[in-house]
Order: structure tokens, then C-alpha cells, then sequence
């Protein structure tokens, strides 16, 4: 006869069950049906994916379990962004996922007395992210959200930072299934990685021993080749992930 499992053991299978449905899934990117997985895995009262495109302050990309009853209050969100100081920390570049809950940077007394809370995060004290890597100037973040006081468990937190690496895999993929390919030449491509490293015009024409009206020209040709008109927004479609 089988040994029942554990309780250990019957999590782990839940977790492995969540990330195959998730692969078998061709539905949004990421995949619809890893959110409300994990959703099931970490209980909460609501969970969401967001893409942030922070220099425009646009929404790129947005999931949620729970449709909410009225709009979120942006204008609050910006405004008092410094306060959030877990959402500072997922802003800041990163090359592999991280895990935080709001409770690792604030306890959730004195959350409740900020005005980002009051303006912005109100009725949810605490919460879980899961930060994927992304190009630069935007995040990519998986959210659980709780209204109670109670902070995301140790072994909740856990789970997560399990889950993680193996989500960016599937939000790649995902993310591969629906982007069309890039036609671009060599030299463009050189450019945009040097771009994508943060490098100017003249030291991107040094860099390439080439003058600087020619990098502008092959920037000029790549937004047109890709519907972009930003330098930011070029690398973003080129380079998804950190190149």
C-alpha cells in the first residue's frame, strides 16, 4: 500500500499541478490560470499581475482574480509612490525574480497612518510580490493582497519564492508565443544593446567606432521597423528580459 503523503509533500504536488496547468495554458501572458493557481496555493482576497511602464505611468499588461467595483486611484499611487517602499524596491533593477511582502520594509500600524495607504492601498495592509526581471524604467509584478493584518506567513513566502523562478519561465514563454519576431539588422541590434546598457549616442559611436549621426540614423530606422518612437520602448520590445 502507497504511505499517505504528508503535508509537506501533498503542497509540493498542489505546486507542481499549478505550474503544469499554467504550461498547458495559451491564455494571456502570463497564462490566466496561473494566477488563480496561485491563488489557491496562497490564500488571499485578491491577487493580480501588472506591467508598469514607469516613465509614462502607463499600465502595459494587467490581470486580477477579483474584479474590483470601482477604479484604482492612480493619481494616488503616484503621488505617494516614496511611501511605498516595497514598491521602491521592486522598481530598482533585479536579474532574477524577488519575493517581498509589504511588512519586510513597514509594520502595518504605521502603513495605516501614510496617505498611501489612505489614498491608495486601502483595505489591503499587507501585502506579497513576486518581481520578474524587466527592461529597464518598468516593473512586472505578481501581487497578493489581504485585507486582515495578519502578514503572509513564512511558509506562504516560501511557497512563493519557489514558484518564482519557475513563473518568469512561464511568462517568457508565454510572452515568446505572442510576440512577433523582431527584424532588425546587425548593426541596429548593436546599437539597441548598447542602448539597453545605458550607453549615449557618443559613447555608443565610440563604442561601434562609428560617428553619431550613423547611431541616430540606425536608432531612427529601428523605431520605424518597430512602431516605437522611444529608446525605452525600443529596448522593451527587443529586449524583454535583461539582454
Amino acid at each position: 500500500m502507497t504511505p499517505p503523503f504528508t503535508t509537506a509533500e501533498a503542497h509540493l504536488r498542489r505546486m507542481a499541478d499549478v505550474l503544469a496547468e499554467a504550461r498547458q495554458d495559451a491564455d494571456g501572458v502570463p497564462p490566466k490560470s496561473l494566477l488563480l493557481g496561485l491563488q489557491r496555493l496562497v490564500p488571499c482576497d485578491s491577487a493580480s499581475f501588472c506591467e508598469l511602464d514607469i516613465p509614462t505611468r502607463r499600465a502595459l499588461n494587467s490581470q486580477e482574480t477579483v474584479a474590483e467595483e470601482y477604479d484604482c486611484p492612480m493619481d494616488g499611487y503616484w503621488r505617494w509612490r516614496h511611501q511605498h517602499l516595497q514598491c521602491v524596491q521592486v522598481c530598482k533593477p533585479h536579474n532574477s525574480p524577488e519575493t517581498t511582502q509589504l511588512t519586510d520594509f513597514l509594520p502595518v500600524r504605521e502603513l495605516r497612518n501614510l496617505p498611501i495607504y489612505t489614498e491608495f492601498l486601502e483595505p489591503y495592509p499587507c501585502i506579497a510580490d513576486i518581481a520578474l526581471p524587466t527592461a529597464p524604467g518598468r516593473t512586472r509584478v505578481f501581487q497578493f493582497f489581504r485585507t486582515g493584518s495578519k502578514p503572509f506567513a513564512d511558509y506562504e513566502m516560501t511557497t512563493l519564492t519557489l514558484l518564482a523562478p519557475h513563473m518568469y519561465a512561464i511568462y517568457r514563454e508565454a510572452a515568446r508565443r505572442r510576440r512577433p519576431p523582431v527584424r532588425l539588422t546587425p548593426r541596429e541590434l548593436d546599437v539597441l544593446r548598447c542602448v539597453a546598457r545605458g550607453l549615449t549616442t557618443p559613447q555608443i559611436a565610440e563604442q561601434l567606432v562609428v560617428s553619431r549621426s550613423t547611431v541616430r540614423k540606425h536608432l531612427e530606422n529601428s523605431f520605424r521597423s518597430l512602431g516605437v518612437s522611444s529608446r525605452t520602448a525600443a529596448v522593451a520590445r527587443v529586449f524583454p528580459e535583461p539582454d
